[in-house]
């Protein structure tokens, strides 16, 4: 039992309601196409970085995510278009390690150059990863380099060396001409089933309650899954010591106002309600809901969030009203002891 919410965007049990304002903020904001998920995952040879200078290499995780996609989709080789992203940053492993990678929902399509017609991709078909994969690879490691020569990064402990820019260099050659990961797959469902699918990342953290299965003084069990392996193999229990449970869970705490879902492309915060209305428009969709409830439902919306749970913080929601003999204040309560 619960009763009183902590509100820290690491808690497993404090993100419902801020995973549900999103969800709904987006839904009005879907367009009638399809989906497509995109994965960029930081090579491991590179976490112990991100791991000393959070802040500046997560930001550049997300800038060279963001400007491969818009670049890509940009050439009219591939698309030829303007592209929305919405994105968000994991920094964990199903084990609780260390695995920093962006999560990015996007629509099968964009503006055109000229913003006068809406431009499709192919049907099952987005954007080429290996194209992707290079074009990530080179981004983040210019990134990298310019923040360490504007002496913006730190190292401490192993890492100590990469002070001098030689050994970093060094360091980042091999991962010059390596295959770096990143996966594209089209959402088999409709775009609104998509942004709710999405929804369940903005606000996940490290580990959920549910995946706990035994606390004691010493030792933490929790089921995570082996990638590694297939089928019924795949789901494992593991057991920590509660000192090493609470080391890795701090991994994934991120620098104070350091924000994790960021938007880009139409989807960008200054001009998304112009061009979410232009690609409707183009796409001959139903205008966005937005601003068009009635007073009603506005008040009925104004009652909800007015009443948070005391347990978790989020919507509750009124069924109905009644009275009863605890209604009664308290010193006129009588208790039968009979």
């Amino acid at each position: 039992m619960a009763y009183n919410s902590c509100r820290n965007r690491h808690c497993p049990k404090c993100q419902w309601a801020a995973a549900q304002a999103w969800k709904e903020a987006r839904e009005a904001e879907v367009l009638p196409v399809p989906y497509f998920h995109v994965v960029f995952t930081l090579p491991a040879a590179l976490r112990g970085i991100a791991y000393h200078n959070k802040a500046k290499v997560y930001g550049l995780l997300f800038k060279a995510a963001a400007e491969t996609l818009i670049t890509i989709a940009g050439d009219p080789k591939h698309l030829g278009a303007e592209i929305g992203i919405l994105s968000v940053l994991h920094t964990w492993g199903s084990a609780l390690t260390h695995h920093p990678h962006i999560h990015m929902i996007v629509p099968g399509g964009g503006l055109s150059p000229d913003r006068s017609r809406w431009i499709a991709c192919r049907p099952g078909f987005f954007l080429p990863v290996r194209v992707l994969s290079r074009l990530f690879c080179r981004l983040f490691l210019e990134g990298l380099v310019r923040l360490h020569a504007d002496g913006e990064l730190q190292f401490f402990g192993e890492l100590a060396a990469f002070t001098d820019a030689r050994a970093l260099h060094a360091h980042l050659a091999p991962l010059r001409k390596s295959k770096w990961v990143v996966n594209v797959k089209e959402l088999p469902v409709g775009p609104e089933e998509a942004i709710r699918y999405f929804a369940r990342y903005t606000h996940r953290v490290a580990i959920s309650n549910s995946r706990i299965v035994d606390v004691d003084e010493e030792h933490v069990a929790f089921r995570w899954k082996d990638y590694r392996e297939n089928g019924r193999y795949r789901a494992k229990l593991m057991q920590l010591g509660t000192d090493e449970f609470i080391r890795r869970f701090l991994l994934h705490v991120l620098p104070d106002g350091f924000h994790r879902v960021r938007h880009y492309g139409l989807f960008a915060n200054g001009h998304r309600a112009e061009n979410l209305e232009l690609c409707r428009k183009l796409l001959r969709a139903r205008p966005s809901p937005v601003g068009s409830a009635s007073e009603d439902d506005a008040e009925q919306r104004e009652m909800r969030q007015s009443l948070p749970c005391p347990c978790c913080g989020g919507r509750m929601r009124v069924t109905g009203f009644f009275d009863g003999p605890m209604s009664r204040p308290y010193h006129t309560r009588r208790m039968d002891t009979s």
